[in-house]
């Protein structure tokens, strides 16, 4: 073995590199921040976005026209494959999915997709069905109720 060949063991973690010291660790005295200045000072540097008293980009964009993205409904998505977890001839609403771990938050209602296949005969309600969706539960014999 060579002196170039050394490496550290397989899985072993550098240490982090402490700054401000001592000379011989080559980051003591200014820790690498240099003499004086804005940034050498505590709580020292900019705000994001600062260019240095340049109108900044995001005030030099213009901002027309009308956003809905907080006024949109937000609903919570299901796949229909994911409703196989339940027996034949359940009834499938809002509360029995967030009960179950399929729907986390529900803020405006469910939307039902039709990803995946269908196994169960299952009478499903809720705020939204995709086209592919209603026709995989019907052809399943299952019912489609819109909430």
């Amino acid at each position: 073995m060579k002196l170039f060949e050394l490496q550290p063991a397989p899985g072993s973690q550098k240490l982090p590199n402490r700054k401000g010291r001592g000379i011989g660790s080559g980051n003591g005295k200014t820790a690498g921040k240099g003499h004086k200045g804005q940034n050498a000072r505590a709580g020292g540097g900019v705000r994001p976005g600062f260019e240095g008293g340049q109108m900044p980009l995001y005030m030099r964009l213009p901002k027309r026209g009308f956003n809905n993205y907080e006024f949109a409904t937000k609903y919570t998505e299901v796949n229909i494959s994911q409703l196989n977890i339940f027996e034949d001839g359940t009834v499938v609403n809002e509360e029995l999915l967030k009960s179950s771990g399929l729907a986390k938050k529900i803020i405006d209602g469910v939307v039902i997709l039709g990803n995946g296949e269908l196994n169960k005969k299952l009478t499903v309600q809720a705020a939204k069905f995709t086209k592919t969706a209603i026709a995989k539960i019907e052809a399943v014999g299952g019912k489609v109720e819109v909430v």
